[in-house]
């Protein structure tokens, strides 16, 4: 005979807590923050493309020139001229580096978490 105050394991009420992989999440998160820089440093270029930013400004110059390795291979993609910095310009070509690298993100971070449950 059982006491009122035993405690009894059941297995139809005892929740199952799978242990997180935490090695496939810090994977997933340094992807995202790495792209996160990278998107954010594009989204300042864009900004300040189009708004015409002076070039002598060192905030601008820092801006551009960190974002030009992530932006240089798009280049080509549109008639690209170094000269035009300094007047508002519409660059189709940073929009277009912003998705890529958005998309690389995208699939490293579902391959670095292929193998969750």
């Amino acid at each position: 005979m059982r006491r009122s105050d035993e405690v009894v394991d059941d297995p139809a009420t005892t929740d199952v807590v799978a242990e997180p992989n935490y090695g496939y999440n810090v994977v997933s998160r340094v992807i995202w923050f790495v792209a996160g820089v990278i998107l954010l440093l594009l989204a300042f270029r864009f900004a300040l493309s189009l708004l015409g930013a002076n070039t002598t400004n060192g905030f601008a110059q820092f801006i551009y020139n960190t974002s030009h390795p992530f932006v240089a291979p798009f280049f080509g993609l549109f008639n690209y001229n170094n000269i035009q910095y300094g007047i508002s310009r519409f660059e189709v070509y940073t929009l277009i580096a912003m998705a890529v690298y958005a998309a690389v993100a995208w699939v490293l971070s579902s391959l670095a978490n292929i193998g969750r449950h």
